[in-house]
């Protein structure tokens, strides 16, 4: 699986934790940045994961600033995306099991690293339950014509 990766200036460390566990799990891991502390603005490098995985250059993507949110929000403007953001398991498996989530956005001053790397491994293990879920996403596509 091929997993297009993004941070701002604040969630650099928690996106170089995260690329460890994606490589250690066999991942191919596309780093969109940052590199370092330099103040960035999240919306570009959401953005660029969301447009990545849209336009099916990654199976999947993960978005970190500091609260998760605006990259949540930026990720979501992108036709075809179904971003989540997280901040623990249970949300993680249900994202995936009920809303085939795409993107997965987290923020690395509210979550630690071990939080982060469980979230990681079960949105990535978990998969998409279909049947009843899928009206429901059929829904949300109808919002994006």
């Amino acid at each position: 699986m091929k997993i297009a990766i993004g941070c701002d200036h604040k969630a650099v460390d928690l996106k170089e934790i995260v690329k460890k566990v994606l490589t250690d799990l066999g991942m191919e891991v596309v780093d969109l940045g940052t590199q370092g502390p330099e103040r960035v603005d999240y919306p570009d490098y959401g953005r660029a994961v969301a447009e990545m995985v849209a336009a099916g250059g990654a199976d999947r993507g993960i978005a970190i600033c500091a609260s998760g949110v605006g990259m949540s929000i930026t990720a979501n403007k992108v036709k075809g995306i179904r971003a989540v953001l997280c901040q623990d398991s249970y949300v993680a498996r249900l994202s995936r099991q009920h809303n085939n989530t795409n993107v997965l956005c987290m923020g690395a001053l509210v979550i630690g690293p071990a939080v982060a790397e469980e979230i990681v491994r079960i949105w990535l293990s978990t998969d998409y339950e279909g049947g009843r879920h899928q009206q429901r996403l059929d829904k949300i596509h109808q919002l994006e014509n």
